[in-house]
């Protein structure tokens, strides 16, 4: 993804304060449209991922079944780890020359919202490369850092609290973990999926009669002997080719997690451990103190329990305790779309809401508050489509097809475009 364009970033020469408050607003309206088909691509990627990593050998290890070793995979119980991940997604968004990445991550943090808050920096992973640092000592310490050129980014959940920190804003974000609800346990989870394991388990959630699962040989990752789980879809109309998972032999965690898609070509995302290491680590890992002069921002269960006075209006629950399971859930904790329903089943359903606006606005300026010129540059990058539905606008990843309505539907799958609007037409 390219860099994050910050609101007050104008390309092309210096803007005027109203300018750049206009800017703003544009931005922000934009979003509505172009967020439901990019966060969908976000989530979407989190079924698969591709080889980018360099493997080495094939390890001789004992036969295994496949129904083996998904049982591995969900007895593993490795609870101490550190390592370096890296994650490469390409999921063929259009190029909006950066105005993408401020689209999604102001989207995702609203208007009051925190440079640092989880739910709007990991969205970064959805494009480009990225190294990331992990480590965990049971469900009540993680710290994922997402290292970048000029700075560091990080969230660590340590107890209760959970701790959100940009070096290069020198912004902070707040939230306590309520353990009374959610999942049984104190585990604070990173809005995106940022390791082969997450990936691997939001994955292995569509494994049913409709997916052959083989085992498909055995490989190095990381300097570790790993068996290789194949996963395929064996339905027409989706968009996945296959998933490849490199288990670790001894631990039965997953190494690196490998999608292919249909249409063949380049893998659309690949993240893979490049180091990993199963020893405790250093209790300070996880200690977390604001910096001299950041600015801390306050959300979720501090928020509610009146512990800071920047949390009220834009405050969000914790990282992935702040909806319901699934498509909310999965957007790190943001309120999903009201009245979500899902068309078909196993690998080509598609989840369907109404977004209860109106579709993507032509360049007539006929279509809600946009219109012009930035109606008609949206819809640029879309497909007119129709059908007993009526008509729409289809958006298309190298994954990820989704279509908005003119009356403000949206149907999204990893489904190809004439899948997708037959389950449109059944919808309606």
């Amino acid at each position: 993804m390219a860099p994050k364009a910050s609101d007050d970033t104008v390309t092309g020469g210096e803007a005027t304060g109203g300018e750049a408050d206009d800017l703003r607003l544009r931005r922000r309206k934009a979003a509505r449209y172009i967020v439901p088909v990019t966060v969908i691509g976000v989530a979407a990627a989190t079924i698969g991922l591709v080889p980018a990593l360099a493997d080495s050998g094939d390890p001789d290890l004992p036969k295994i079944t496949a129904q083996q070793l998904l049982d591995k995979i969900a007895a593993s119980d490795v609870e101490q780890l550190s390592g370096t991940v890296k994650i490469t997604t390409d999921l063929g968004l259009p190029d909006l020359g950066g105005l993408e990445s401020g689209l999604l991550s102001g989207a995702a943090q609203g208007d009051d919202g925190s440079s640092a808050d989880p739910s709007a920096k990991l969205t970064e992973l959805a494009s480009g490369t990225h190294t990331l640092r992990v480590a965990a000592d049971g469900p009540d310490r993680q710290k994922v850092s997402l290292l970048e050129k000029a700075a560091e980014y990080s969230v660590i959940h340590n107890g209760k609290n959970v701790w959100g920190y940009d070096s290069g804003s020198n912004e902070v974000y707040h939230s306590t973990v309520d353990e009374s609800a959610g999942k049984g346990s104190g585990t604070a989870e990173t809005p995106v999926p940022a390791t082969p394991k997450d990936l691997t388990e939001d994955a292995l959630k569509a494994v049913d009669d409709t997916t052959s699962v083989t085992v498909d040989g055995t490989v190095q990752v990381a300097g570790r002997d790993a068996y290789k789980l194949l996963v395929e879809p064996k339905q027409s109309g989706s968009t996945v080719g296959a998933i490849s998972v490199a288990v670790d032999a001894e631990t039965g965690l997953p190494l690196k997690f490998t999608l292919t898609p249909a249409s063949g070509g380049a893998a659309v995302v690949d993240a893979g451990f490049t180091q990993v290491s199963f020893a405790r680590p250093a209790a300070s890992t996880f200690d977390f103190t604001a910096p001299k002069g950041a600015k801390v921002t306050e959300g979720g269960a501090a928020a509610k329990g009146g512990d800071g006075d920047e949390g009220g209006k834009g405050a969000r629950p914790a990282p992935g305790h702040g909806g319901s399971d699934g498509f909310a859930g999965g957007f790190g904790g943001a309120a999903g779309p009201a009245g979500l329903d899902v068309i078909g089943e196993g690998w080509t359903s598609v989840a369907t809401f109404d977004t209860g606006g109106e579709g993507v606005p032509s360049g007539s300026g006929a279509g809600g508050d946009l219109g012009g010129d930035l109606g008609g540059f949206l819809g640029s990058f879309g497909d007119k489509v129709s059908g007993k539905f009526g008509s729409g606008t289809v958006f298309s990843t190298r994954l990820v097809n989704a279509l908005i309505t003119d009356d403000g539907k949206v149907y999204a799958g990893a489904v190809t475009k004439d899948a997708l609007v037959k389950a449109a037409n059944t919808g309606k």
